[in-house]
């Protein structure tokens, strides 16, 4: 079967990354042959890692070489599509390829309707707020990263829906052999753009350091939070990620409660959980559906509960211990690749 996939990144962006590319070749294992073609250039993703905007000839360019390669869709079985064909357009070109009798599969891994549906632009909301709910319906297939975004597809009218969450290959992921060390590591992965995130319980860190002799580590943004040698930046790298996450001893994900965070799929959760790492968690969205209360983690709503469960999890090492194997064993059976390629397998050929 041949498949093309229309991403919205390359393979270093993560959302493609991970609902598209790492499922690559366990599907041509089974004898699919994959073709992709992102939306945005690899240099497009450094100049916006960099902080740096590309010209309008670029994004022209981008969107042109996605419309020439719409001209190619019928060499193909099935056709994937990440979000969208075509951001901040109209969802024209979905239609066109629904009422040609192309079928397609659409991939959300995060409420990108929100993108336009809340916007601070009229125009944007005036235009687009429909955008998401016209490519969900046009589509064969809704794949759904939670709950949150099947439903909103389930409620566009979309033909099937069904949920695949974000996962990862537990074969790359060690486990932590020991919980034990003279410095407990509390760390946090993710992009500049998600760090605020962090910012927002910086108190917390400003009362455990002043209690404890312990490090927080940041992998994957730099900004100081003013917290002098009890932090450390790391720089992420594909590579290295799973080293960096088994360096640490607890693993968090703070979130704000509002309609767009409800569509992220606790992708980091997953990761700390398949290194074995116990962790603590805003309750919002699907890091209820994650994080099993005193199982495998904890769940907390505000800055006392940030510091009870940390210093809770900073105190008993056996805790640690206990809470990480248990989520260990969640990711395997869930949050797998592993557990998930033969509904990925189903989808593709339906």
């Amino acid at each position: 079967m041949k498949v093309l996939y229309l991403t919205k990144y390359s393979r270093n962006g993560a959302s493609s990354r991970l609902r598209s590319y790492q499922f690559f070749p366990f599907l041509e294992q089974e004898g699919f042959q994959i073709t992709v073609r992102p939306f945005f250039s690899e240099s497009y993703l450094i100049a916006l890692y960099s902080g740096k905007k590309q010209s309008p000839v670029a994004l022209l360019k981008f969107y042109w070489n996605r419309f020439l390669v719409l001209f190619t869709v019928y060499r193909y079985d099935t056709i994937v599509i990440e979000k969208e064909l075509f951001p901040y357009f109209f969802s024209w070109f979905e239609c066109i390829l629904s009422v040609c009798g192309v079928r397609y599969i659409v991939d959300y891994d995060d409420a990108i309707y929100h993108t336009y549906d809340l916007s601070t632009s009229k125009i944007i909301r005036f235009f687009l707020s429909k955008k998401i709910d016209n490519v969900m319906k046009y589509s064969g297939f809704v794949v759904a990263g939670n709950s949150y975004l099947a439903k909103k597809a389930q409620s566009s009218g979309a033909k099937k829906v069904v949920i695949q969450p974000t996962v990862i290959d537990t074969t790359k992921y060690v486990t932590k052999l020991g919980h034990h060390s003279d410095k407990v590591v509390i760390g946090w992965i993710g992009s500049p753009t998600t760090f605020k995130y962090v910012k927002s319980i910086h108190p917390v860190f400003v009362e455990l350091f002043d209690t404890f002799d312990i490090e927080l580590h940041i992998i994957g943004a730099k900004e100081d939070m003013g917290l002098g040698d009890k932090i450390k930046y790391l720089d992420w790298s594909e590579a290295d990620e799973v080293s960096m996450i088994s360096g640490l001893d607890i693993g968090i994900m703070p979130l704000e409660n509002t309609p767009w965070e409800l569509g992220k799929c606790s992708y980091k959760l997953i990761q700390y959980m398949g290194c074995g790492l116990p962790v603590v968690a805003s309750a919002v969205g699907m890091n209820n559906e994650v994080v099993n209360e005193g199982e495998n983690g904890f769940l907390v709503n505000s800055h006392a509960d940030w510091l009870e469960k940390l210093t809770l999890l900073i105190q008993d090492e056996g805790l640690r211990a206990r809470l990480g194997n248990q989520g260990r064993a969640k990711v395997e059976q869930r949050y797998s690749i592993q557990s998930q390629i033969i509904q990925l397998k189903t989808i593709l050929g339906s």
